[in-house]
């Protein structure tokens, strides 16, 4: 077991620069990529819900392994997380695989942020790295087909640049939802705008603020205003896990109620 914490031997590897450290995070991606895709019948068996607290490691050298956690305290390196074989039978299977992605991503960037505050990397270099990361998607992005979905909706969206998928959806329902209360004979040639820029003349419902292309906006799906992301603290990476989202106001109208 010795320096299994390592996922791959941590006490013997240790790379020193921006791109050695890059290299090997995008070792270890690709190993658990594979062992949540193309291996992904024989990581099932492996993560036993019998068996105790299981992690999977991704080794530089792009291999991926299930086992037991490293038995030195504090480990090497940062630990992935623990027990991911006990949610396996409690879960639908993609929703599990699901869940193992976001752990694996948030393990991968806690490795390569340890070897750059161990290094000393400065401001810089860890700003460097994290974008050499980012350029790359999560493996959750991966595991789930996000990644592809995001580079269609890239291509065919001609509305809101900063717009988060799930919000490019509600941005359509809004739409006809916003165009229900006027009158359908008189104002046929507004619509007709409003169908070629969905936001014309929308107002935050925050700040009253015009609504600008270049931001990230959402709709509240109880009382239908829009607002700026950043009224409402709302990022286009938070809005892609809401699935009803109820603005400040709403919210607090629910809870007023006896």
């Amino acid at each position: 077991m010795e320096g299994l914490g390592g996922g791959g031997g941590g006490a013997h590897y240790n790379p020193r620069t921006v791109e050695e450290v890059f290299r090997e995070f995008k070792g270890r991606r690709a190993g658990m990529i594979k062992a949540l895709t193309t291996d992904v019948e024989d990581f099932y068996q492996q993560c036993d819900p019998e068996k105790e607290n299981l992690c999977l490691y991704g080794f530089p050298s792009e291999q991926w392994e299930v086992n037991l956690p490293a038995e030195e305290v504090p480990p090497e390196l940062p630990e992935p997380a623990l027990g991911i074989n006990f949610a396996r039978d409690g879960m639908q299977e993609k929703d599990w695989l699901s869940l193992v992605a976001v752990h694996s991503d948030a393990w991968l960037l806690s490795v390569a942020f340890y070897f750059g505050a161990r290094f000393g990397f400065d401001k810089t270099d860890r700003k460097r790295l994290f974008n050499m990361i980012n350029d790359l998607p999560t493996i959750f992005e991966v595991v789930t087909g996000a990644a592809k979905k995001q580079v269609k909706e890239k291509s065919s969206a001609n509305h809101g640049s900063n717009k988060s998928k799930s919000n490019s959806k509600k941005g359509s329902e809004s739409q006809v939802k916003q165009s229900k209360p006027l009158p359908p004979k008189d104002e046929d040639e507004v619509l007709d705008e409003e169908d070629g820029d969905e936001h014309g003349e929308t107002l935050c419902g925050a700040c009253g603020e015009n609504y600008a292309s270049d931001e990230f906006w959402i709709c509240c799906d109880i009382c239908e205003k829009w607002f700026h992301g950043k009224c409402v603290k709302i990022t286009p990476a938070r809005a892609e896990h809401i699935k009803q989202y109820k603005c400040p106001s709403c919210s607090s109208n629910k809870r007023a109620r006896p």
